[in-house]
Formats: structure tokens, C-alpha cells, sequence
């Protein structure tokens, strides 16, 4: 196999040596150059012809935002992984820079102990993002100059599509929605894409502390709908869409006729806290055929037992297609799993969420990409 090759950009020499060493200890990553800053990133871009790059945010004479701009302005589809600060400033430059084009984000390690510690942290966090987004290339005898791109089916063959399960009497009550690597600007496409709607919205998007409440902030500025951060005890409402903060597991409970939120910091499922799983296995839980959910892009299998929970309830759920994902993880496992009822490429899963939900044009008219005819 050929090693997957990584540029680290970062103007602090102690962080280039401490992403150098630790990717370099692995025997599928190979670190093949550094650069101090944006400008001198893009011409060893050119020169090293690098498998994916790691970014930092602030950085003199071209930062890492307007670096990831050029890059995507000349071409260059190579996958950057941003590393940031976990502070407020470091949250608002993240997303600008996965705005900009860059495809995920990684923490920098703070208040850590030891070396060693930081470098775990930093190990764990970004070598399996690394992985994902580029995967291994076995290496082949020969190899045509020129390979002849064949678009991938909107389904795969080996995924078996649910039968449409028919909208529940009373209609929807709750869309959930779980979404991780890539999820940020998956989510801002998908929302662009729909009015206030009439029923409430919960979201889990993997980040952190912090970020959730920026990337909260910055929809809810943006779209027509209400967007927020939501709190322990909240009432989930119609026309508001509520965003699982970093760290804290997002739960749904009926009290008194009302939706309400319920925040707690029980053990990681998947690795993740929020984890998708949690959301959708207590949506099932108190509303059954009335919930309908949505996979999107991300890394890992999180959100597959809690689409099954669902499913077995009666619910519906919809996941992004392998073309259209970042990583096709999290909606590959629900509709690989035969849990989904329609597997669609991103800009359409509005439109067929407005038809499930009843605003949109009639759902008999509808047939899903790949379903049988």
C-alpha cells in the first residue's frame, strides 16, 4: 500500500514537531513537508502534491481561513484538516475556514499535562480523520495516465432501501438530525434549503464545547428559522431548530403534551458525547411512528442503533448519499444496515423532508433516487 502523504502547516515550530512526530509514528502516514504559514503552503502544494493537509488557523503573512480559500479558488480539491484553538475566537475562525472549504477541524491540546499526553490527544483526535478521508490505495502494476471517472450509482447495489412507511396519523411531531465530519456545512446546506417548519427540529453535529453554541449562533443569523444551543428543560417548539451543545448527551422527553430537552453527560456512545444514537433512541422513545430522521455525512457508525430503535418504532429515517458525503460513515452504516428509506444526494434531502412533513408537493409524486420502480 502507499502511505498517505500529509503537509502539516503551522507557524509555532513546537506544534509542527509535535504533529510531525506523531503522524510520522504511523505506518500509513507519511509527513512529506511543513510550511510556516498559508503563502508558503500553496507552493508546496504545487511541489509535493500532498493527499490531504493539516492547517493552523492563525498564522502571519497568510492565515489558514484565507489559505483554504485560495486553494479551492485555484482547483485544488485536497482534503484540509484545520487545527484550532478551543476558545471563542478559535471557534468563529473554524468555521470560517470550513465556510471557506477546509473539511474538518481538529483541537489543539489544552491544559494537558505532559507532552505525551498532548500527543494522545492530538493521535486519537486526527490520524482516524486522516484515514477516513483518504483512504489507503493499494498499489497497482500499472496505472492508466488518465483514468476515466464513472460516477457512483445514488445508491449502492449492496444497499437494500426500506419500504416508504406511510406518514403517521397526526403527521410528524420531531425531525432529528445527526451529522459529524463534513456535518457543518452539510447542515447549512440542508437548512438552506427549508422554511421555519411546523414542527420542532433537534440537532447532534459532533463539536465541541463552544463551537456548537458559535455554529448555533451563525445559523440562527443566517436563516429564517430559529436556531440555538439548546438548554437542559427546554421546550422543543415548532419553527426552532435545537443544537445538542459540545459534551453534553441531547435526550427527548414528552412532559405534559410538550417536547423538552434534557442534557446529561453520561458515559460516550461511539466515542462521541453528544453521540446521534442518544437522540434519536429517546425521540423513538416517547413519540414512535412520529419522529423522522435524518443521517448525514460523518466518520464512525454513530446514529445506526438509534435509526433501528427508530425504524422499529415506526419511524421513517433519510441519510445523504456516499457521493455527496465527506464521509459516508454514519449514513453508509444506517443504509448498509437497511434502515433508510431513501439514500439522496444532499441537495435534495430537503425537498423530500418538505414532502414527508407535508409542506412540500404532494409525496405520491415522489419516487426516491434508486428506489425500485
Amino acid at each position: 500500500m502507499s502511505r498517505i502523504k500529509v503537509l502539516v502547516v503551522d507557524d509555532s515550530v513546537v506544534i509542527r514537531k509535535l504533529v510531525t512526530d506523531l503522524l510520522g509514528s504511523d505506518p500509513d502516514i507519511e509527513v512529506v513537508g511543513t510550511a510556516v504559514n498559508g503563502l508558503a503552503a500553496q507552493s508546496k502544494v504545487t511541489l509535493l502534491r500532498p493527499d490531504l493537509i493539516t492547517m493552523d488557523v492563525e498564522m502571519p503573512v497568510l492565515d489558514g481561513i484565507e489559505a483554504v480559500r485560495q486553494l479551492r479558488a485555484a482547483g485544488s480539491t485536497v482534503p484540509i484538516i484545520m487545527f484550532s484553538t478551543l476558545t471563542e475566537r478559535g471557534a468563529t475562525a473554524t468555521l470560517d475556514a470550513l465556510a471557506a472549504g477546509a473539511t474538518d477541524y481538529v483541537a489543539k491540546p489544552a491544559n494537558v499535562g505532559s507532552v505525551g499526553q498532548s500527543m494522545q490527544q492530538v493521535r486519537d483526535a486526527l490520524i482516524p480523520r486522516i484515514k477516513a478521508l483518504v483512504p489507503l490505495r493499494r498499489a497497482l502494476p500499472t496505472l492508466p495516465e488518465q483514468p476515466v471517472a464513472r460516477p457512483r450509482p445514488a445508491v449502492p447495489a449492496q444497499v437494500a432501501l426500506r419500504p416508504r412507511t406511510p406518514t403517521p396519523l397526526g403527521g410528524h411531531r420531531l425531525l432529528v438530525v445527526g451529522s459529524s465530519t463534513g456535518g457543518p456545512e452539510a447542515l447549512t446546506t440542508l437548512f438552506a434549503g427549508l422554511p421555519p417548519l411546523p414542527v420542532p427540529v433537534a440537532v447532534v453535529q459532533h463539536m465541541p464545547p463552544i463551537f456548537t453554541r458559535q455554529f448555533a449562533t451563525r445559523l440562527d443569523r443566517r436563516f429564517a428559522a430559529t436556531f440555538r444551543e439548546v438548554e437542559h428543560g427546554d421546550v422543543l417548539r415548532p419553527g426552532t431548530v435545537s443544537i445538542a451543545p459540545g459534551d453534553h448527551h441531547l435526550a427527548v422527553h414528552q412532559r405534559g403534551g410538550e417536547l423538552v430537552a434534557q442534557l446529561s453527560q453520561g458515559p460516550a456512545e461511539n466515542y462521541c458525547r453528544p453521540a446521534v444514537d442518544v437522540l434519536f433512541r429517546t425521540a423513538a422513545e416517547a413519540l414512535g411512528d412520529r419522529v423522522l430522521g435524518v443521517v448525514l455525512t460523518g466518520m464512525g457508525q454513530d446514529g445506526c442503533l438509534g435509526s433501528r430503535t427508530l425504524v422499529d418504532a415506526g419511524g421513517s429515517v433519510v441519510v445523504q448519499d456516499e457521493r455527496t458525503s465527506v464521509v459516508w460513515g454514519m449514513p453508509g452504516a444506517v443504509a448498509q444496515a437497511g434502515l433508510a428509506e431513501a439514500v439522496l444526494p444532499l441537495d435534495e434531502i430537503a425537498a423530500e423532508l418538505l414532502r414527508r412533513l407535508g409542506t412540500g408537493p404532494t409525496a405520491s409524486t415522489h419516487q426516491p433516487a434508486g428506489a425500485s420502480r
